[in-house]
C-alpha cells in the first residue's frame, strides 16, 4: 500500500513527536473533496449524476464529506431508463429521503412517449439516455454535471480529464482536453458549453470497494451475492423483463451471482459470485483480470469505438 507521510498542526507537539500517515485511500478522498470544492468555488450551478450504483454512492458519499456540516450545495439528477433495477431504484429513493437531498429524474420512457426517441430493436435503453441528460442539462442551466467514471473502467474513459470541457450539443472532443498540470483545473465555459467531472477518475474498482468498508457505506443488495432467475445471451446472463427477454431458444437458470457493475437490466451481465459480504467482494476483484464493464456490459460490445461514439454525442 502506498503511503505518504506528512506533518500535521497536530503532530507538532511540544516535544516534537507524532507522525500522522496518509493511505491511498487518504490521498483519493482528499483528492475527490478539494475537486468538489474546486466546483463548487469556479462554477454556479452543478449537479451531481445519481443513479444509486456504487460509484454514484461513494461520489455522493464524498460530496457530503466536502461540505460537512452545512448541507450539500448540489442539487441531484438520474436519467432512469425505465429498465433499471428496482432494487437500485429503491436505493436512490431511500438515500435521497435520509440525506434530505433534491432529486431530479429524466425519464427515458417520456421522450419515447413525445416522439423523440425510438426503442432499440435489440430492447436495450442505455445509449438512449443522452437525449434526456442533455435536455436536463439545458433547462437546469447546469455548467458543470458530476459523474462517477473511472479511467480504469473503459478506454474511452481512460482518455478523458477529470474537468472535460462538452460542447453546446454536449459533445465530447478528446482534441479540445485541457492539460491539469498540479491539479489545477479549469472550468471555464463558453454559453451553452457545460464541464463534466469525474472525482473518481484516478480510482480504480478495488480502490472504491476498499473506501466502501472503510467508511462503511450502504449499496443495493445486488452488488453481493444473491440467487437470481436468469438467461443467457451474447455470453452474458441477464435479468428477465418487459424489455425483451428470455426469447425461445435461450437457457434460463437459477444462479448465485452478483452485479459489479449496474445499468439498465438489458445490458448488464450478473457474473457467479459466493462473494456476499465487502470483504470477500474486494478478495474477488483483486484476483480479477478482467474490468467490470468488459466482463459485464454488452452496451460497450456494441462497436470497438462504442463508448467513445456516445461520449461525442453526449453520454455520460
Amino acid at each position: 500500500m502506498t503511503t505518504t507521510t506528512t506533518r500535521t498542526a497536530e503532530d507538532r507537539t511540544a516535544d516534537g513527536a507524532g507522525l500522522h500517515t496518509l493511505t491511498h485511500l487518504d490521498i483519493l478522498e482528499a483528492e475527490a473533496v478539494h475537486i468538489f470544492r474546486e466546483v463548487a468555488g469556479e462554477l454556479e450551478r452543478p449537479v451531481i449524476l445519481f443513479s444509486g450504483g456504487k460509484d454514484s454512492a461513494v461520489m455522493l458519499h464524498l460530496a457530503l464529506k466536502a461540505f460537512a456540516p452545512a448541507p450539500l450545495p448540489f442539487g441531484l439528477l438520474h436519467v432512469d431508463t425505465g429498465h433499471n433495477f428496482p432494487e437500485v431504484l429503491g436505493y436512490r429513493d431511500r438515500t435521497v429521503e435520509e440525506h434530505g437531498l433534491r432529486l431530479r429524474v429524466a425519464h427515458v420512457q417520456d421522450f419515447i412517449d413525445s416522439g423523440e426517441l425510438r426503442e432499440r430493436p435489440d430492447g436495450t435503453r442505455n445509449p438512449l439516455q443522452t437525449v434526456p441528460l442533455l435536455h436536463a442539462i439545458g433547462e437546469g442551466r447546469h455548467d458543470a454535471v458530476f459523474g462517477g467514471g473511472r479511467r480504469d473502467e473503459e478506454k474511452a474513459r481512460a482518455k478523458e480529464r477529470v474537468f472535460s470541457l462538452r460542447d453546446e450539443f454536449g459533445g465530447w472532443d478528446p482534441r479540445r482536453q485541457r492539460p491539469e498540470l498540479w491539479q489545477l483545473y479549469n472550468g471555464r465555459c463558453s454559453p451553452g458549453e457545460h464541464t463534466r467531472v469525474f472525482p473518481l477518475s484516478n480510482w480504480t474498482e478495488l480502490d472504491v470497494w476498499q473506501y466502501i468498508a472503510r467508511e462503511r457505506i450502504e449499496l443495493p443488495a445486488i452488488y453481493y451475492a444473491h440467487e437470481r432467475f436468469l438467461f443467457f445471451r451474447d455470453g452474458m446472463w441477464l435479468a428477465p423483463g418487459e424489455w425483451g427477454g428470455p426469447k425461445d431458444g435461450e437457457r434460463t437458470a437459477t444462479r448465485r451471482v452478483r452485479y459489479r457493475t449496474v445499468g439498465d437490466m438489458s445490458c448488464t451481465g450478473a457474473v457467479d459470485s459466493d462473494a456476499d459480504t465487502v470483504e470477500r467482494v474486494i478478495e474477488e476483484i483483486a484476483v480479477a483480470r478482467l474490468t467490470e464493464r468488459g466482463a459485464t456490459r454488452a452496451d460497450d460490445k456494441m462497436s470497438e469505438a462504442a463508448m467513445e461514439d456516445r461520449k461525442r454525442e453526449g453520454y455520460f
